[in-house]
């Protein structure tokens, strides 16, 4: 089980976008898309949206306003992962967010890097679905160095 910290009402804005768009929509991730600290609320839907083309979107707030974005690069990072005290797996979101645990796991790093004391998987986002990928095993091997 992941752990997620969305910035938004995931329910809300499911039942928005599933009312305009007329196609169930799902949340992924909060996570930022390219090096900064602005993490989004990623969502997926089946279809491409006609207009645009893409299949994720992310949403997140810029000087009081609410922004979307085109997420479809969310299939390209790699999330590492490591048990919080409840035995729940999380993940960095953005570049700094440092997450230190009792249990004495850490992470950091978000999608720019994965910085961790214990990472033992490495997630990926495919066809709407946030999984493990065997194929960063060797990714591991660098992280925990």
């Amino acid at each position: 089980m992941i752990k997620h910290y969305p910035i938004l009402d995931i329910e809300k804005v499911i039942k928005h976008y599933e009312e305009k768009d007329n196609v169930p929509i799902t949340y992924i991730c909060t996570t930022d898309l390219r090096v900064s600290d602005h993490p989004v609320d990623i969502f997926f839907r089946e279809s491409p949206h006609p207009e645009f083309g893409n299949r994720y979107f992310g949403l997140y707030a810029y000087n009081g306003d609410l922004m979307i974005c085109n997420a479809d690069n969310v299939e390209e990072l790699e999330f590492g992962v490591v048990e919080n005290d409840t035995g729940e797996l999380e993940y960095s979101q953005s570049h700094h967010d440092y997450k230190s645990f009792d249990n004495g796991n850490m992470i950091d790093g978000g999608r720019v890097y994965i910085r961790s004391n214990n990472c033992k998987k490495v997630y990926v986002v495919q066809d709407g679905v946030m999984e493990w990928s065997a194929l960063s095993e060797f990714s591991l091997r660098i992280i925990n160095a």
